[in-house]
This record gives C-alpha cells, sequence and structure tokens, in this order.
C-alpha cells in the first residue's frame, strides 16, 4: 500500500477528485487530501473526508498541526504528491517557488515525487506564461500530464479538461511503479506518424504510418521516469501521460521541431 497525498485546487474540475479517491482507495492506496481555499467553494472537506477515510486539511494556521510542524509531516510522509485539479495559479505557483498557503507550501517542502493534472480554461492553458511553468517544472523533475480535450465549463472547446480520473490514476501507478525511475533525469526525444508534403491547396503526398509504434515507445519511457518530448506528424492518437508533444504536418516543420 502507497500513500498518497492529494492536493485538489480551486476549479470546477475538483468534483472529480472524489471520484479520484474512491479509485484510489479501490486499488488498495491511502490517501491523504488537503484543499486549498478555492478547491472548498467545489468539493467539501467533510465529502473527502468520508471517501478518504482520513483527516482533511486546510489551512497553515491550525495551532495543533502546526505545533508538530504538521506541513512537514504531510509532506515528507506521502510516497507520491498529486495535485488535482492543478489550476493556472498553482502551476505557476509551483514552476515560481511561491509559498503562501498549506497547498504550496507542501509542494515546496516535500521531497517526494510530484505528479500534476492541469485543469483549466483552453486560452489559459495555451497562454505562453502557462506553457513556460509547465516547462519549467517539468524540467524540475514534476510530471505534469497533458489536459484532455473537448467541451468546457465555460462554453469553450479544446485542450485543458482535466484527465479523467481512471487516467489520473495510471499515471498515479506508473509514478509508483517500482521501474519508473530508471529513466529519471533524461530528456529523450521521440519522433512519430506520417509528414504530409502538400502539392495544392488540396492534395499532399504522404505515407501510411499510423504512428502508434512511437507512441506507445513515448509512453513507456514516460513510465520509467523520462522526460519525454514527442515530435508527432498529422495523427488522431491520444498523448500518452506525461508525454510534451509537439503536432506537425510536414517533413520540413518536423526536422525543425527536432532540431
Amino acid at each position: 500500500m502507497k500513500r498518497i497525498l492529494l492536493i485538489v485546487g480551486g476549479g470546477i474540475a475538483a468534483y472529480k477528485a472524489c471520484e479520484l479517491v474512491r479509485l484510489i482507495r479501490k486499488a488498495g492506496h491511502s490517501v491523504t487530501c488537503v484543499v486549498t481555499a478555492g478547491g472548498q467553494h467545489f468539493v467539501t472537506p467533510m465529502t473527502l473526508a468520508a471517501l478518504s477515510e482520513n483527516q482533511v486539511y486546510t489551512t497553515l494556521w491550525d495551532l495543533k498541526d502546526e505545533a508538530e510542524m504538521g506541513h512537514i509531516q504531510l509532506s515528507r510522509a506521502a510516497d507520491l504528491v498529486v495535485v488535482a485539479p492543478a489550476t493556472a495559479d498553482l502551476l505557476a505557483k509551483m514552476a515560481a517557488g511561491i509559498a503562501d498557503d498549506l497547498a504550496t507550501t507542501l509542494l515546496l517542502a516535500t521531497d517526494k515525487p510530484v505528479l500534476a493534472a492541469p485543469a483549466m480554461n483552453v486560452r489559459m492553458w495555451q497562454h505562453a506564461a502557462t506553457q513556460r511553468n509547465v516547462a519549467t517544472l517539468r524540467g524540475d523533475g514534476v510530471t505534469v500530464l497533458e489536459p484532455d480535450e473537448g467541451p468546457m465549463a465555460c462554453g469553450e472547446f479544446g485542450p485543458g479538461r482535466l484527465p479523467e480520473p481512471e487516467a489520473i490514476l495510471r499515471a498515479i501507478e506508473a509514478a509508483l511503479a517500482p521501474s519508473s525511475g530508471r529513466l529519471k533525469g533524461k530528456h529523450i526525444l521521440v519522433t512519430a506518424g506520417p509528414t504530409h508534403e502538400p502539392i495544392d491547396p488540396v492534395r499532399y503526398i504522404a505515407n501510411r504510418s499510423s504512428g502508434k509504434q512511437g507512441f506507445a515507445i513515448a509512453g513507456a519511457l514516460a513510465e520509467l521516469g523520462a522526460r519525454v518530448t514527442l515530435v508527432a506528424g498529422p495523427v488522431a492518437l491520444p498523448t500518452p501521460e506525461g508525454v510534451e508533444r509537439v503536432d506537425v504536418e510536414t517533413a520540413r516543420e518536423m526536422a525543425a521541431a527536432v532540431d
């Protein structure tokens, strides 16, 4: 049994944390929850306490807990720290090393692996500042999952949805696997899929590459702890968990991305 510290950020996707807690426990692990002030607007500490059967922590200013250096103990007692949903604000604070509440203080104080599952508006996810923060975190060894693509609560469509709890659980199991650290500290580049070479505005020359092998290799490398960048031609395949994906169309674009 592994011990998971789950930090629930403030966003509508916080309701999925309840199902994630249930799945983590069903998989045989224990889970302790920390809920940010924003997260408490979407899911109550009582709900998470009932599902986890553990105390839920909400503030850095609890006299009893902090008399015992509670934030240090929480950050060190876990085998894995999971942030879900990881809002744009939380990602920014993590990247900058800001510690202004219990959640961010725990993240700065922990010496354990950290996995973040982003959830935010598509424009926020695609903003240069967020992409910079994600790149910084990945460079620091944090596993940042790719958000799902689809309709959002705000009415827009695109990447930014919290990955489904089942997908987050698979990423948790991969992070906890004994072999997951064998390639930690390595940055591996993988190319996959075909390229499309335009003849005119309508037609192009291509090949029948599906990209499946390259995507499988990228996913396996990420599970072994590597930071993986996947340069992908035009294929309709989901991005493996923990993999940074760059989409290209032509061979020239692929060469430029690889360089």
